[in-house]
C-alpha cells in the first residue's frame, strides 16, 4: 500500500493543475484530498454555505488553496462535502 502513496500523490497534483483549478472541476471529498496526501487543513470558517474548511497543497514551490463546504443534517450519518472550488 505504501508504494502506492506517491502515485496518488503525482494523480492529485494532475488533477489539480492550473487549468483544472480554473474550471471548479474538483469533485472530491475533503476526505479524498487529504487522504490522497499533500493536503492539509490551515483554516476554517462559519459561512452561509456551510462550516468551509480550507485546504493547501504545497509542492515545488507551488502553492494550491481549495474551499469545501460540508453540511450534515439530525437524519444525516455524516458531515458531508457538499462541493469545493479553487481559490484563485
Amino acid at each position: 500500500m505504501k508504494s502506492l502513496i506517491p502515485g496518488l500523490v503525482l494523480a492529485a497534483a494532475t488533477a489539480f493543475a492550473p487549468s483544472a483549478l480554473a474550471q471548479g472541476t474538483i469533485t472530491q471529498s475533503v476526505t479524498e484530498l487529504i487522504n490522497a496526501g499533500g493536503y492539509e487543513i490551515i483554516g476554517v470558517i462559519p459561512s452561509s454555505a456551510g462550516p468551509g474548511i480550507l485546504l493547501q497543497w504545497e509542492s515545488g514551490g507551488q502553492t494550491v488553496l481549495i474551499m469545501c463546504f460540508v453540511a450534515e443534517t439530525p437524519e444525516s450519518a455524516t458531515i458531508a462535502t457538499q462541493y469545493c472550488k479553487p481559490v484563485v
